[in-house]
Formats: structure tokens, C-alpha cells, sequence
């Protein structure tokens, strides 16, 4: 993977009753492309006494983007959205100038039926000119993504530019996100199909990369024009996400990001004082770590 690359070990911590691993941002690298933030959620058994309920918190500068493997969760927002994901689908929040959102098992999912939810919570920053626009909100189910074979491995272009297909999700920069899954052992190619910094996210199995075996819960960066060779070994499941780098430094504090800390200290301001729009008919409120 050259000097340039890093391996970064999934780091585990339990929110509740759910298990949630960090993968970025990383003490040696903030970001990937205009990726700031992801966390793998799961795999954990849901069940009566340990439903997901993430109350009302706020967000600025970034949009979200959840992807789910298992399970089902129900997104309400401020702008009125009321929309279920289920895995292979994408739930896309622009969050902007500023919005709050919920996330829960879904009410006839709270019926003491056990089920396995796992899935990934992304932030990807939005370009400096675009920090502070109108929130948006976007969902595609999952027919809607391009997907295509290459001998036995499986492709899906959740986001942005890859392999020569563009996803309808309706991203701010240059980026991408693709899954990729071997039933045999597979080389990968990525010169000349992705662009910028790339983030190798390993779901299952494992990868030979420069000599170097690395596993499940680890994580590779590398620029593009540097990455060797990739072997997914038979049964290996991967996302694939990056792209250009901003040219400026984001901050992120809490659930806030700008390439401004005076934005972020008003949107503190902003929190602590309950000034944020909030979902309707929702009054949970997170507190802010100070």
C-alpha cells in the first residue's frame, strides 16, 4: 500500500445496548476524500428490552448517508421526513445550515421479535460553499443502485462516480461508495476506476494488499496512485469509499462539522438554547457533551 497507506483497526464501544465500532476519523487520518465520519454499527441482536432509539440530536455541515446490511430502522427528521430503510437501500440527510433527526426500530419491529441488525452510519462534509444550505433529504431503494458482475464478485455503486457509472444519489463532491462481494478469490482493480483518497472497509473475509493479510474490522487508506494490488480472498465483503480531498481543514465537534469553529461554536449556542428545528411531534433532546 506504499508509506502512504495506513491499516486502521475498527475501535469497539457500546452505546447502550448496541455495539458500534469507529472507524473515522483517526488520530493519524481526519478524513478520507470529503468522508469525515463512520461508524459500524453492529452486527448485534435486536430484541425486546434493546430496541434502537436514538433520540433528537442536531447536525450541520455534512450529510449523512445510512447503509444497512441487516435490520430496519426509521428515520424522522425535521423537514417533515418519515422514511423506513431496509438493507441494500440509502437513506441520504443533507443536513446544511441545520437539522435534527431520530432514528428507531420501526414500531411493528417492537413486537419482541428477535432480529440482526448491522449496518454502517457515514458523514460525509459538504463542500465549503454548499456548509450552509437549505437541508435536503434523499432515500433509493435498493433496485435503484447500479450493480453489475465481474466473474464471481458483485459490485454496487452506492454513491457518487466509480467504474464508470454514476449513482442517482444526488452527492455535493467528487466521491464514491462501492460494496463488493467475492464468492471466489478475486484482484481487484482500482487504477482508473475510482479517483482521490480511498478507504477500504472490510465487512467480512479478508484482503492481501502489499504483502500484508488484513481482516475483517480493519480498514486500509491509500491514494488511489498508490494502492498495489488488492486480493479479496473467496467470501470477502468490502465497501470501498473516498474521493478528492477538500483543499481546506474541516472541524468536527459532537455531531457538528464546518471548516469554520465559529460556525461551530454557534451551533452549540444554538443546541444548548434549543433553537434547532425539531421532528415533529418528537420532544427527546440529546445533550451535548461538554
Amino acid at each position: 500500500m506504499s508509506n502512504q497507506g495506513l491499516i486502521i483497526e475498527e475501535r469497539s464501544r457500546d452505546i447502550g445496548d448496541f455495539l458500534v465500532g469507529r472507524l473515522i476519523p483517526f488520530r493519524k487520518k481526519r478524513m478520507v476524500g470529503p468522508f469525515i465520519f463512520i461508524d459500524h454499527m453492529g452486527p448485534t441482536m435486536i430484541k425486546k428490552g434493546k430496541y434502537m432509539d436514538v433520540d433528537q440530536h442536531p447536525h450541520i455541515g455534512l450529510s449523512t448517508l445510512t447503509y444497512l446490511l441487516d435490520g430496519e430502522i426509521m428515520h424522522e427528521d425535521s423537514i417533515g421526513t418519515k422514511q423506513r430503510i431496509s438493507p441494500g437501500s440509502v437513506n441520504w440527510m443533507v443536513a446544511g445550515k441545520g437539522v435534527t433527526h431520530t432514528e428507531r426500530t420501526p414500531k411493528d419491529m417492537r413486537n419482541g421479535t428477535e432480529f440482526l441488525a448491522h449496518g454502517y452510519q457515514i458523514w460525509v462534509a459538504l463542500p465549503k460553499d454548499l456548509e450552509t444550505v437549505e437541508p435536503e433529504f434523499h432515500h433509493l431503494d435498493k433496485n435503484e443502485l447500479p450493480t453489475w458482475k465481474d466473474k464471481n464478485t458483485e459490485f454496487k455503486l452506492i454513491a457518487g462516480n466509480g467504474y464508470g457509472k454514476t449513482s442517482p444519489l444526488p452527492v455535493h463532491s467528487e466521491l464514491f461508495m462501492v460494496e463488493v462481494k467475492s464468492s471466489e478469490r478475486y484482484e481487484l482493480q482500482i487504477k482508473g476506476e475510482l479517483k482521490g483518497e480511498i478507504g477500504v472497509c472490510i465487512v467480512e473475509g479478508e484482503i492481501r494488499a502489499c504483502d500484508t493479510i488484513v481482516e475483517k474490522g480493519n480498514m486500509l487508506v491509500s491514494k488511489i496512485e498508490d494502492t498495489c494490488s488488492i486480493i479479496l480472498e473467496p467470501n470477502t465483503h468490502l465497501l470501498l469509499f473516498g474521493g478528492e480531498p477538500f483543499p481546506e481543514e474541516r472541524h468536527i465537534y459532537w455531531n457538528f462539522v464546518s471548516s469554520s469553529k465559529e460556525k461551530l461554536e454557534e451551533a452549540k449556542d444554538k443546541w444548548r438554547n434549543k433553537q434547532f428545528p425539531k421532528v415533529p411531534n418528537d420532544n427527546s433532546y440529546v445533550v451535548m457533551p461538554e
